[in-house]
């Protein structure tokens, strides 16, 4: 008996320390798009040569679209504690729903995103709108 309860106290134990020490380390936490300069390093990293021009941050910071000079739009969204970002193009789909804009890739690994933009939502709809001019007919 005294040896399962040192056992479960050893385990308690261990599992406190690695807490304390994934706290100390800043491991996980709230990750989030904070500033339009954080999106742009973003891109840069997501998608290199991407300097946008046009962002919009979704209000909770788990998202991001952005806009270059080439007119080309890029979509990150929080992955984890990383960011993953896809270049949309005449595949993907733009729902408008008030200050909501749903945005699929046509991609099923990287789903669909919600983002809360505003009054921005309906300016960023009808930009995804003229990518989908050149579509091709099923």
């Amino acid at each position: 008996m005294i040896a399962e309860l040192l056992k479960l106290a050893g385990s308690i134990a261990a599992i406190l320390f690695i807490a304390w020490l994934a706290r100390y380390w800043k491991l996980g936490g709230d990750v989030r798009i904070r500033s339009e300069e954080q999106a742009r390093e973003i891109a840069q990293e997501t998608l290199c040569g991407f300097d946008p021009v046009e962002i919009a941050l979704d209000k909770a910071g788990m998202a991001a679209l952005m806009r270059d000079a080439n007119d080309r739009h890029l979509l990150v969204r929080r992955h984890g504690v990383q960011w993953a970002g896809r270049l949309l193009d005449h595949h993907n789909e733009a729902r408008l729903d008030q200050n909501f804009l749903t945005v699929g890739t046509g991609e099923k690994t990287f789903g669909s995103v919600t983002l809360n933009l505003g009054a921005q939502a309906s300016h960023w709809a009808a930009g995804l709108r003229h990518l989908n001019i050149g579509r091709p007919h099923a």
